[in-house]
């Protein structure tokens, strides 16, 4: 059973759970659930004229013959300087699906590789009542594991997010914003109790009752 150090704290290490935190590495999985985290927080707000859309261009520029020139009929073409733009892109939607099962399984991967490599922690913020970043900078230091470092406290835990928040290379979120991206692109992982057992519930769904369902 994997076991996680409790930090901040004079407890002893946290048993972290064995589905949640023993799966095995789906490289694959994590790849896809990645892309499709990133895609999904793409704005996809960028967007050029056509010639349909530009202003101006209402008549000719020049007469149909007789200088030498191409023929030409509005300063709207695309050959023209401020003319529409051809092929350029328009506002869209990034998002592709992942299921749920797909997503759960990515999320139970991420985690298992922090628990594999030992780059999981626990914090006790019970000593973050007050907001103290150089006490949270002293903490990060005894732990020594590398930055960045993705610190999950719940909303309750307002103090040790306010802690965290200011030091370089480390990011906050609550448990709700956590995405398999973020805790893949964390080289360490620092979460509250209360934070662990919503990113636990999180990963485990309804495989647990599944699985058991399976061996009746």
């Amino acid at each position: 059973m994997a076991e996680a150090p409790v930090l901040g704290g004079g407890a002893g290490p946290l048993a972290l759970d064995d589905t949640a935190f023993g799966a095995r590495f789906n490289g694959p999985l994590l790849h896809e659930s990645v892309r499709a985290e990133l895609a999904a927080r793409r704005r996809g707000t960028a967007a050029t004229k056509t010639r349909g859309l530009v202003s101006g261009g209402n008549s000719k520029p020049w007469r149909q013959k007789g200088t030498g020139r191409a023929r030409a009929g509005s300063t709207r073409s695309p050959i023209f300087s401020g003319g529409g733009v051809v092929f350029g892109p328009h506002p869209r939607s990034y998002t592709f699906k992942v299921n749920r099962k797909e997503r759960r399984a990515a999320l139970r991967s991420a985690l298992s590789l922090h628990a594999g490599r030992g780059t999981i922690a626990i914090l006790d913020t019970a000593a973050f009542a007050e907001p103290s970043t150089k006490a949270a900078a002293a903490l990060l230091a005894d732990w020594g594991k590398p930055r960045g470092t993705l610190v999950v406290v719940t909303g309750e835990e307002r103090g040790a997010g306010l802690s965290f928040r200011n030091i370089e290379r480390v990011a906050v979120l609550a448990p709700s914003s956590v995405g398999v991206a973020d805790i893949v692109g964390a080289a360490s992982l620092l979460c509250s109790a209360a934070a662990l057992a919503e990113l636990t519930a999180r990963a485990l769904g309804s495989s647990r009752a599944e699985m058991e369902g399976a061996g009746d």
